[in-house]
């Protein structure tokens, strides 16, 4: 039987590159997005459709749609989202809202409504994208880290009552990826208190980002995570040099570290 899964935020990156590969390894693939004609030069073999996981009409039409279309969901990837950088101080009130709305709450919306599909059928993988910002932080991202240490949160609790209707949770940790999250995907705000740490410290990540490999290797363990069979929750990306240095320098360490790179950077 050939399976199905349903991709959020498929236009590029990440999702983009996993529907592919879904594609390729002969599944029938559910690429959705808030606008398909981003698609149009690369999805002409899958079922695009629109959604935004800000919007709950849309995100059930989209479920309602594949299930007519295939029969079933066998797998639902979280993948929409986007990160607001820069000072908190600097960040208006709704892009807080728009931040969690998009990265936790819309998550969350989707697993809901897929649960039903997939406990009538039996069985199902949920996956969701997190971060290497899931379980460590840093500075000018603290609303991007708290929405991955959210769905970290989420992704563990729900994976016990979700484990006995036969569906899996998994969580997937970049470390770092050269995709268009440095760009359309970011939000970048500025306060005139925090220069110039700000400016220093997108320079430096700019940098680091041009170094690390593009979304394909998020792509394989996105994949792995769906396919494996296992009851296993987290399974990190190793695509940049922040999960090694955590791990060698432990939670003090990492620490400290941190702050001595943030007050460098603050004084020009």
């Amino acid at each position: 039987m050939q399976k199905t899964v349903l991709i959020t935020g498929a236009s590029s990156g990440f999702g983009k590159e996993a529907a592919l590969l879904f594609k390729q390894k002969g599944w029938n693939v559910v690429a959705t997005m808030r606008t398909p004609s981003k698609a149009s030069s690369w999805a002409t073999d899958l079922l695009v459709l629109p959604l935004d996981v800000t919007d709950r009409a849309s995100m059930q039409s989209a479920v309602d749609a594949t299930v007519t279309k295939f029969g079933r969901i066998d797998v639902l990837v979280n993948n929409a989202g986007f990160g607001v950088s820069g000072p908190l101080e600097g960040v208006p009130p709704e892009e807080i809202r728009r931040q969690f709305d998009t990265n936790v709450v819309g998550l969350i919306e989707m697993t809901q409504l897929v649960i039903p599909v997939m406990r009538k059928q039996g069985d199902g993988v949920i996956v969701n994208i997190s971060s290497v910002g899931g379980f460590i932080s840093g500075p000018l991202i603290s609303l991007y880290m708290a929405s991955k240490w959210a769905v970290e949160g989420f992704s563990e609790s729900v994976q016990y009552e979700l484990g006995i209707q036969n569906i899996r949770v998994k969580v997937i940790e970049p470390g770092g990826s050269n995709t268009n999250f440095e760009g359309s995907s970011q939000v970048v705000v500025s306060h005139p208190s925090y220069e110039p740490l700000v400016s220093n410290l997108m320079q430096t990540r700019a940098k680091l980002v041009a170094k690390v490999p593009g979304p394909e290797k998020v792509a394989a363990r996105i994949y792995q995570a769906a396919t494996d069979g296992s009851k296993r929750l987290r399974y990190p990306v190793i695509t940049g040099p922040y999960l090694v240095m955590r791990r060698v320098l432990g939670a003090r360490g990492w620490q400290w570290l941190i702050r001595r790179v943030t007050r460098n950077a603050a004084k020009g």
